[in-house]
């Protein structure tokens, strides 16, 4: 006799976290709802459709084949979809682990269903509200080392490994020339992929596994082949490589295929077998229990309303060129939007000082930047989106998680990609037809915005370099040029 419904959301795919670690085949029915508003609703990328809906498909068949009484549902919405499950197996209690998003939290607690602490992170909302209330500044730095010290992780008699908390100075190398990088897995389809494929009339790449196993030989792979050498180059930009030595692994974080506490124990092992230095280990460790919990956590804590923040006042229209790579002759935009196109994916590096970069200068309209970032990335939800574009991408929240807005010129693209030597523009140029965007959209972003970041102690030393300008007008024109080809999907 069933006693409970068990919704599983199709970021919830663990057996032992959530809402399924007490789960019993005997009396849970399990319920995972496909909605039309979650395929439909809006112009998803195909290849994050893909993946969600076959890896929530496996999810449920290996759930079958322990015995469990699966219901995988497509319904107009997630409320229907639980409608139709009570309508079959009679007016059970609902329960869920709580939901990613505010908005599903809102509908499902409406509902009434009953939440379970979400353990999907390794730092409890709870938790993280304990910290984040105890704070003047919400510095990412400090959450990190406390999580460090609470976790007990790369941690030798309370001090961190190797005297330091971080080896950044050591992980900025520019991108190496004539380097062997080592081949990234390709993943077999199945059927159950295959119908997901016809389903969505698409032609997946073989880049992301959709199955628990597949999640594992990617950190497997990750751990064996990229690990040692994650460190020095996780903030270049490769004209010959898309991923680098990036692990790929967050798609599987995010969907809950893989789980965080795994990934960084087995980082941890390859260190202590000496597989993997300590560069690059606290690097990939710093990502995990650092980064990732850190944006979960602000985002509940700064709650619903902080999507709208537009301190800046940005109101440019979304760029042609961030929804078709052919609409910019600018040679690192035009790289990094084909490999969005192509597999849903681009690293951290090109989406802070590529995408955002560009959509900060060019004052594109938080909320509609934030929209495409949303649809566009496989390993997106709106907890990931909201804190990094709103917050760190484009400043739009007046400086609440980052003191100074991730802006630069192309000096920085010319010194960490290999894109500008065969491009239209000369990143050392900021006038002038042939003058890099960035460069010129760079300082015309701080004259447009000096009386705001001259009072900034890490912005002012930048904004008084404008008076050093002696083509300064000559530069506010051809800005003006910049944008208008920009928005015409000519430059």
């Amino acid at each position: 006799m069933h006693e409970r419904i068990l919704y599983v959301a199709h970021d919830h795919l663990n057996f032992e976290r959530g809402v399924l670690k007490d789960a019993n085949p005997a009396t849970d029915v399990v319920v995972l709802v496909e909605s039309a508003r979650m395929t439909q609703g809006r112009p998803w990328h195909k290849e994050r459709l893909f993946f969600l809906l076959s890896s929530a498909k496996h999810f449920a068949k290996m759930l079958t084949n322990q015995g469990f009484a699966v219901r995988y549902i497509q319904a107009a919405t997630t409320i229907d979809g639980l409608l139709a499950a009570r309508a079959e197996f009679g007016d059970l209690p609902i329960q869920s682990a709580e939901p990613s998003s505010f908005r599903q939290f809102a509908q499902l607690q409406q509902f009434g269903v009953k939440f379970v602490e979400n353990d999907f992170f390794l730092t409890s909302r709870n938790h993280f509200l304990m910290w984040a209330e105890k704070q003047k500044s919400f510095v990412m730095e400090n959450f990190y080392r406390a999580q460090r010290t609470r976790l007990n992780i790369l941690m030798t008699d309370g001090e961190p490994e190797g005297g330091r908390w971080n080896y950044d100075a050591e992980n900025r190398l520019p991108p190496p020339k004539n380097y062997e990088w080592p081949a990234y897995l390709e993943h077999s389809r199945d059927e159950i992929d295959m119908q997901v494929a016809k389903q969505l009339d698409c032609s997946p790449t073989a880049t992301w596994a959709t199955t628990r196993q597949g999640g594992l030989l990617q950190l497997q792979n990750f751990i064996e082949n990229h690990l040692h050498a994650f460190g020095p180059y996780e903030d270049a930009i490769a004209a010959d490589n898309w991923a680098l030595h990036h692990s790929l692994l967050s798609p599987y974080l995010n969907n809950g295929l893989l789980h965080a506490e795994e990934v960084v124990n087995a980082a941890i092992d390859a260190y202590k077998n000496g597989k993997a230095p300590i560069e690059s280990v606290e690097a990939f460790v710093r990502q995990i229990i650092g980064w990732r919990e850190y944006i979960n956590g602000m985002y509940w804590f700064l709650g619903e309303d902080y999507r709208n923040h537009n301190q800046l006042h940005a109101e440019r229209k979304l760029l042609p060129l961030f929804t078709d790579s052919s609409k910019t002759k600018m040679k690192c935009v035009r790289s990094v939007v084909s490999d969005i196109e192509k597999r849903s994916w681009t690293h951290h590096i090109p989406r802070l000082m590529v995408l955002s970069n560009l959509a900060l200068t060019t004052g594109t309209n938080p909320q509609e930047f934030l929209t495409w970032m949303r649809e566009q990335f496989i390993d997106s939800s709106d907890w990931v989106m909201v804190p990094n574009v709103i917050g760190m991408a484009v400043h739009a929240d007046g400086g609440i998680l980052m003191t100074k807005p991730y802006a630069s010129g192309g000096a920085y693209l010319n010194r960490m990609t290999q894109h500008c030597k065969s491009c239209n523009y000369d990143p050392k140029l900021r006038v002038g037809e042939n003058a890099c965007p960035f460069t010129t959209l760079y300082w015309d972003f701080l004259d447009r915005h000096k009386d705001r970041f001259v009072k900034n102690h890490r912005m002012s030393q930048q904004v008084n370099g404008l008076k050093r300008l002696t083509d300064l007008p000559e530069l506010k024109l051809r800005a003006q040029q910049v944008l208008s080809g920009l928005d015409a999907g000519t430059i």
